[in-house]
């Protein structure tokens, strides 16, 4: 019972949203997608080719800065090819999306292989990571401090872009065509927006998002690169989306949720349990969070077939 009590300490409190950023941006990028009407399942790809590039970044110029703005970029670049084959080709976007994820996943072991010469994980003395910022009387306050005080650029920026997104779906003209392309494409169309356009611009944001999702995982959460880094986060943020019915509010509660279970999951480990047991967590929350999901639709369904 005191082991039990003892796993919410304030180690595991100034871990939360370490763990929940990089489902939360991923979940941003898939949300922005899904209101343009296209239903992107590659962020897993996106986000670990960002996590490479950021640790390739780093190592080679010694700023974390240069690793991020590369991780973002190789996001883009990724995102882009997808545009590309399932806007202007017309492909199937599942198909599409898992191809993705597929090719990043064997690019990234081989560039692992070309560039550093090493199998599994690359890790250096000499690889900067991201530096935390302590906020001032903040960082003293009981749970407060150590929820959000003591974190890196990356984190404070993806609790800023929930409201950054929140506004430009909602408020900016820009982002309300951006919706209209996803409910009513022709409509839009109609009207002299570029539907192929807004779509592109989604995909590209996500990819941007994805690889700064991964610039946190590698060099925010630890500093270093694991071969497939990214462990199926890029799948629960797109749980994430449909949990949080891809509403910026609802799908930052979404990641916290998935991101608080990440975090229990690592520090069950640290107690001595299984870890076969322990990286359950984190996808048994996300299946009962579908499964959840399923019932509202039925309920909904029901009510609509009494009216």
């Amino acid at each position: 019972m005191n082991e039990f009590f003892g796993l919410f300490d304030a180690n595991m409190i100034s871990s939360i949203l370490r763990f929940v950023t990089p489902i939360l941006l991923a979940a941003l990028g898939g949300l922005i997608c899904d209101r343009a009407g296209v239903f992107n399942i590659a962020l897993e790809g996106m986000m670990v080719t960002g996590a490479f590039a950021a640790v390739v970044g780093s190592f080679f110029t010694g700023s974390p800065i240069m690793g991020v703005l590369l991780a973002m970029l190789s996001g883009m670049l990724i995102s882009l090819i997808f545009a590309v084959l399932a806007i202007n080709l017309k492909g199937d976007m599942i198909v599409l999306g898992i191809a993705t994820n597929l090719m990043t996943s064997g690019l990234t072991v081989f560039l692992l292989r070309t560039i550093f010469g090493v199998k599994g994980a690359f890790q250096d003395p000499s690889l900067q990571g991201l530096s935390n910022i302590d906020i001032p009387v903040l960082k003293d306050i009981p749970f407060l401090g150590p929820l959000l005080s003591g974190h890196n650029l990356v984190v404070y920026s993806a609790l800023v872009l929930v409201v950054v997104v929140q506004f430009f779906l909602f408020r900016h003209k820009l982002g309300l065509r951006l919706r209209g392309v996803g409910e009513e494409p022709e409509a839009a169309a109609t009207l002299g927006v570029s539907v192929n356009g807004i779509r592109y611009l989604a995909i590209l944001l996500s990819g941007l998002l994805c690889g700064l999702a991964g610039a946190q995982l590698s060099l925010g959460n630890v500093t270093l690169f694991v071969e497939s880094m990214s462990a199926g986060r890029g799948w629960i943020a797109v749980a994430a989306v449909m949990l949080g019915q891809a509403h910026p509010i609802g799908v930052f509660g979404a990641s916290v949720l998935f991101g608080l279970s990440d975090t229990i999951s690592f520090r069950l480990q640290g107690m001595g349990l299984a870890s076969q047991f322990t990286d359950m967590v984190p996808y048994l929350v996300t299946l009962l969070s579908l499964f959840a999901i399923e019932l509202q639709r039925k309920r909904r369904s029901l009510i609509k077939a009494e009216v």
